[in-house]
């Protein structure tokens, strides 16, 4: 029985795309690499660039961008995937991850609308647009356990992909 791991999303079979793996023996997190070339554009040159007055249009302008990996995960019931930056992408590439921390739910695997496709979005806080290459490291996962209250109760059922259990 598997406990808990990565595959490749069916829509990026054969795409040449690497299952996240520990850099060292002590590293907690796996890493993850991008799937695709992105374009995280600066959120200064977006500002400067809006019309007096068009506020609307900027909030529209000025959301994250999501990156592709091509990576799912399966894990045990109690336990969920953490998405962190990586340290070196704030410092040398002004890129922040945008929720701040990602948290990958067991139920978001293969689930109906996303496959469970595992996405890191980012904000890019530093003057010039950034290019992530395809194949390069762009974040790490943590497999964390969780606890939960006496009085747990939940809501129902995931019923789509990313976000979808924003009620």
């Amino acid at each position: 029985m598997k406990k808990r791991g990565f595959e490749r999303v069916t829509s990026f079979e054969g795409q040449n795309i690497n299952l996240p793996v520990r850099a060292t023996n002590h590293a907690a997190g796996y890493d993850f690499e991008a799937a695709a070339d992105v374009v995280i554009p600066s959120i200064w040159k977006q500002f400067f660039s809006r019309k007096v007055g068009d506020n609307q249009t900027l909030e529209k302008k000025i959301k994250p961008v999501l990156v592709p990996t091509g990576i799912k995960a399966y894990m045990g019931d109690d336990e969920f995937l953490q998405l962190a930056n990586r340290s070196s992408n704030p410092l040398k590439r002004f890129l922040i991850l945008s929720n701040g921390v990602g948290v990958i739910d067991s139920d978001y695997y293969n689930n109906a609308s996303t496959e469970g496709h595992i996405m890191f979005q980012f904000t890019n806080v530093g003057l010039r647009d950034v290019t992530i290459k395809k194949g390069e490291r762009i974040g790490q996962g943590i497999f964390l356990p969780f606890l939960k209250a006496d009085q747990d109760e939940t809501t129902g059922e995931r019923t789509g992909g990313f976000g979808s259990s924003d009620k």
